[in-house]
């Protein structure tokens, strides 16, 4: 039988996705943690966060679980107990990551929309019980996944492979578990970033149209309004990074809804369309993970300002090093 083309395709797409994965979120972490991008201590706590969460998906989602298994198959990472350890720390860094972009969204909904709350939710203190909360909730709920899986053969009395246990397509705390999880990430997380950012622009829209009103501004005319330029830039960071998610998340949820409807457990062939969508949507939930640091690099010009000095300091300390040889040299 042939190699599936789907397969053929994610022998290439998940290291290299692994490679610009590692570095551009390891490049995030150091630039945002260095505080001088121009954004308040909170945003900055939710940023890295969701950059650690995104690397841990790298990690063990796209390396371990998936890139060291398909070239070096008789390494540790096919020892059973290692691919299910893997299997549900990957799933618990998707879902802190899914649930970190959720916290973020709704931060930036309370900050634009309701006064009253940005004075007592939008601080670092919430930002960082937020972050400590999602990641211990995001660990327990992906914890049952650790047991699903059983050896695929046994060399030696060492268990290698990890393959789903029987009772995983018969139990039905198994199929409760299921569908539970895939419904609180990604379906419940999509939902609600559309709910926030749908209304984020409600208020922005009225907002803008009452300071037109009390300035007395007519249509025909041009003035600058400084305050509402400031919060529709403000924004555009969040809107960035909820279209990323959406965009690269949306064939998951609609596959989720589609197989739970269909029941969908098994597949005809490699070339049935449902396994090639579940394989696609899979390869585009790990892409998510490596958009971020290119929206900052994109929008926030403190960002590029700071990855350009990243990406020259090496060469300039080189310089200044040749240089002080070549002084001494001459003074000698």
């Amino acid at each position: 039988m042939a190699y599936p083309i789907v397969w053929q395709i994610e022998d290439i797409f998940f290291p290299l996705i692994s490679a610009i994965g590692v570095s551009v979120n390891l490049v995030a972490i150091m630039i945002l943690s260095h505080g001088k991008c121009g954004l308040s201590k909170c945003i900055t706590y939710y940023l890295i966060g969701m950059a650690v969460a995104d690397l841990l998906v790298v990690v063990f989602d796209a390396i371990l679980w998936i890139t060291v298994p398909i070239y070096l198959p008789n390494s540790f990472a096919r020892l059973t107990p290692m691919c299910s350890l893997f299997s549900a720390l990957g799933s618990a860094a998707t879902v802190i990551s899914v649930w970190l972009t959720v916290t973020f969204t709704f931060d930036r909904f309370a900050a634009i929309c309701y006064e009253r709350l940005k004075a007592k939710f939008c601080t670092e203190r919430t930002a960082a019980a937020c972050l400590v909360t999602v990641t211990v909730l995001g660990c327990l709920e992906s914890l049952p996944w650790y047991f699903i899986y059983e050896p695929r053969y046994i060399i030696d009395n060492i268990p290698w492979g990890c393959i789903q246990k029987s009772s995983y397509f018969s139990s039905p705390a198994w199929l409760a578990f299921e569908i539970i999880n895939g419904i609180l990430t990604p379906c419940v997380p999509f939902f609600l970033i559309l709910l926030f950012n749908a209304l984020t622009v409600r208020r922005i829209i009225v907002s803008s149209q009452i300071r037109r009103g009390l300035r007395g501004q007519r249509s025909g005319e041009k003035h600058k309004d400084v305050e509402i330029e400031n919060r529709w830039k403000s924004i555009v960071l969040l809107f960035s990074i909820s279209a990323s998610f959406v965009l690269l998340w949306v064939t998951k949820v609609v596959y989720n809804i589609y197989s739970r409807i269909r029941d969908i457990r098994f597949y005809d062939s490699y070339t049935d369309p449902c396994f090639i969508t579940d394989r696609t949507a899979k390869m585009l939930q790990v892409l998510s993970s490596c958009t971020n640091t290119c929206i900052y690099a994109v929008i926030q010009a403190k960002f590029r300002e700071e990855l350009k000095n990243a990406m020259t300091y090496p060469f300039k300390q080189i310089i200044k090093l040749w240089n002080r040889l070549k002084n001494l040299s001459h003074a000698s």
